[in-house]
């Protein structure tokens, strides 16, 4: 999937957006037998069978229950996903906020009746009626799990926790005497524009930056300047979560935006890596399942909606991926690997803490068409990353 046929794709879906047009969605009223077969568009380490670790399975055990064969397709940014989506057979996705109104809006997934999934009741209160998978009261998809992207860094290079997120976007000398030119990494996706703006809310009050996914000219301006420097620094743009833990591992790579599954793991195999959420916050994802309209295994699909929701899965899933789980349960009923200070520590008391994907539009709180809409976050990222 080139980055040009994304970047296509995506602007056609953003102007649904930004145009409202409504897909005709379908909904289910019944869960009949399941069909044999699921797939599902999901991010690294968020639906495992236990081949990476023996001890996290939650797809062998709904796989005997269900009869329903799950198949996982990887996605490494939320504009592959949609990209998936908008061209493959697949079942279900695990949206962040950055793409999930935009599959609504493309008319690429369903609503969701909710009545069909026992386990509704248990989701946080605060993601149930979330804005990013909820519109004008219909639900589009089943929430799944949360947290923050933080500053992944090696312990040997800071003694102690970077403070700033400034040694990833600004030239300058690290702890060890050594700068931080070609050791330090980016994320490949346009939602990163979105963490120079919060990174320049802080340091730049004077833009008036009030939200990192509502960004008017200079302030958008500001914001690709910032990467532009960033881009003279970053050794790679990553994407895939397991190329980013080895170039920490073997290439040097010190500092960078990363997900809490990176840094689990790198701790695991007793790697010198920690994560913090410096001075100037956070943006962050809240994943939600939804259903391709086109669906055909819907009755399986609903299966795991309410499999998900389980407090062992949820619970388990939150240890393995350092994240939060949607049912707040989980945390605390001794189901699962989970305990209440593992999820303390994994954020769960920050939710307010946290600016949360979402998709950028020009039709913002600024004003009608004040904004920078998606499509020109797209071209313009893959400029900066060609040096543009």
């Amino acid at each position: 999937m080139t980055a040009r046929t994304i970047a296509k794709q995506l602007s056609t879906l953003t102007l649904a957006f930004l145009t409202g047009i409504s897909p005709a969605l379908a909904q289910m009223n019944k869960v009949g037998k399941g069909e044999g077969e699921l797939s599902i568009v999901a991010w690294a380490g968020y639906i495992e069978r236990g081949e990476t670790d023996p001890a996290y399975d939650w797809v062998t055990k709904f796989e005997k229950s269900s009869g329903c064969k799950v198949t996982v397709k990887t996605a490494n940014t939320s504009d592959e996903m949609v990209a998936l989506m908008n061209e493959g057979d697949f079942d279900l996705v695990t949206a962040s906020g950055d793409a999930s109104l935009r599959l609504i809006a493309g008319g690429r997934v369903q609503e969701i009746n909710k009545k069909l999934i026992p386990s509704w009741s248990t989701i946080d209160p605060r993601l149930q009626n979330a804005p990013w998978h909820t519109v004008d009261g219909k639900h589009y998809g089943v929430p799944y799990m949360w947290g923050p992207n933080v500053l992944m860094y090696n312990t040997e290079v800071f003694k102690e926790p970077p403070t700033s997120w400034n040694v990833v976007f600004e030239k300058m000398d690290l702890p060890d005497g050594k700068s931080n030119e070609g050791r330090v990494q980016a994320y490949d996706g346009p939602i990163h524009i979105a963490d120079a703006a919060q990174y320049l809310m802080f340091h730049k009050p004077e833009l008036g930056i009030t939200s990192p996914y509502e960004l008017n000219e200079d302030q958008y301006k500001a914001a690709l300047d910032l990467l532009r420097v960033q881009r003279t620094l970053t050794s790679r743009y990553w994407h895939d979560a397991f190329i980013q833990i080895d170039d920490f591992k073997n290439e040097g790579v010190v500092a960078s935006g990363s997900w809490p599954f990176q840094v689990n793991l790198l701790k695991a195999d007793n790697q010198p890596i920690a994560s913090t959420i410096p001075q100037e916050g956070a943006t962050g994802w809240a994943d939600t399942t939804m259903l391709n309209i086109n669906s055909k295994h819907p009755n399986c699909a609903y299966k795991w909606f309410d499999h998900q929701l389980s407090s062992n899965l949820q619970s388990d899933l939150s240890v393995w991926f350092g994240a939060n789980p949607s049912v707040p349960a989980a945390c605390t009923d001794g189901r699962g690997m989970q305990t209440a200070k593992g999820c303390t520590e994994n954020g769960l008391d920050d939710f307010d803490r946290i600016r949360f994907w979402t998709t950028p539009v020009s039709n913002c709180s600024q004003g009608k068409n004040a904004c920078v809409p998606y499509y020109r976050w797209v071209s313009d990222y893959i400029g900066v990353i060609g040096g543009r």
